[in-house]
């Protein structure tokens, strides 16, 4: 069956305005760093944690001993939202950017899906306050399926448009890693807040989202959790189970194979024919594991970990946009985006590039160049 192009037409971004760098926490936490070691983030990602049998080398353990030395595993700064910040309010803001850049208003929004993680409140998820904010009469949907919420959605949204229910879908998610993480332990260095959006319709002939596989991760499920802590009851955090670094070798590669190689059979296309590849980074060496075991120049791909830490589910827009930015990527370029979500979905997407408008781009980095390829490895 032949369905008509649709795929992404905008992309905004937006990151709060507080840039935490590696020296905030030398300066106002340095009791932390000297028990790095005894501390989440170092029994998550280690040789031990990673490969109980050091005599069969992986690719995930052989791409992270470059950043064992460092406190921060490779993260160097991280965009951190400040008391008075809503996720709402970042989020419409976020899609007021991306209409602008497609040249549309509210008005023509017939679906919105949205994924806060975390939302300001419990339950529900923002979409249907953020539609009041915005003033849509069509629908919107909560999604959730961590990381790789923005593919499930991606999937959903063109599926919906190429069948005529929706004309325009506007995508929005949210990431507030930092409220919901202990600012006592370490996996605060990992954890960075951002918002991403895209705005997804019918395209010139032959371009946008070509194929797409998305499978479960229910092998993933517990490596992160959450709790209430004794010490601020009314305090969720996530927490990372001791055996974390294991899941990621024991998953990483085959996750990525099976859903790259699907995403090309259903796209009719080689994984040698992409021009560009988008990797979730949710930390500063899984781009090269993803580079090696698919057998890609690192050229042909970007790390945004030490420039954002983890943002989850909002990596795909923001490494999208910087590509596209960077001009890494151009019209008619076949790019593949592939995320992997604990306790969710992982997925990837094969599109061909369109004539994508960006948003307002967002602060630079305070420590270096966007784009620097460079093993960014950081010292006490």
């Amino acid at each position: 069956m032949n369905f008509k192009p649709v795929g992404i037409k905008a992309i905004a971004v937006t990151f709060p305005d507080t840039i935490r760098t590696n020296d905030y926490y030398r300066q106002h936490n340095p009791e932390m760093i000297a028990q790095a070691e005894q501390k989440t983030l170092a029994r998550a990602f280690s040789v031990a944690a990673s490969n109980e049998d050091d005599s069969k080398p992986d690719i995930w353990t052989e791409e992270m001993m470059p950043y064992i030395s460092d406190p921060f595993r490779g993260t160097v700064e991280r965009r951190v939202v400040a008391p008075e910040d809503s996720a709402l309010e970042l989020e419409y803001r976020t899609a007021i950017d991306v209409l602008t850049a497609a040249q549309l208003t509210p008005e023509d929004v017939d679906l919105m899906l949205v994924t806060s993680l975390f939302p300001d409140h419990i339950l529900p998820g923002d979409a249907s306050f953020l539609a009041g904010k915005l003033g849509l009469k069509g629908a919107a949907w909560n999604v959730e399926s961590t990381c790789t919420s923005g593919l499930v959605s991606l999937q959903t949204a063109c599926s919906l448009v190429q069948t005529g229910q929706y004309r325009n879908v506007l995508i929005i998610v949210s990431t507030t890693y930092s409220r919901f993480t202990d600012p006592n332990d370490t996996l605060a260095f990992l954890s960075g807040d951002g918002i991403g959006a895209f705005l997804v319709t019918s395209l010139e002939a032959e371009q946008g989202v070509l194929g797409t596989k998305i499978i479960n991760t229910a092998e993933t499920c517990g490596a992160f959790y959450q709790e209430f802590t004794p010490k601020a009851p009314n305090q969720m955090f996530i927490r990372a189970r001791k055996d974390t670094g294991k899941m990621f070798v024991d998953t990483t590669v085959k996750f990525l194979r099976n859903c790259c190689e699907g995403a090309a059979a259903e796209a009719g296309v080689s994984l040698k024919d992409i021009d560009f590849f988008v990797f979730n980074t949710p930390t500063a060496w899984y781009s090269r594991v993803c580079t090696r075991t698919l057998g890609v120049d690192p050229e042909r791909t970007l790390n945004l970990n030490p420039v954002y830490g983890n943002i989850g589910p909002t990596f795909p827009f923001a490494n999208l946009y910087h590509a596209a930015q960077l001009e890494k990527i151009k019209e008619n370029d076949l790019v593949l985006v592939y995320t992997m979500g604990s306790s969710s979905n992982g997925g990837a997407a094969i599109m061909r590039w369109g004539k994508v408008a960006l948003g307002t781009a967002p602060k630079p980095p305070l420590s270096f160049a966007l784009g620097q390829d460079k093993v960014l490895v950081s010292s006490v």
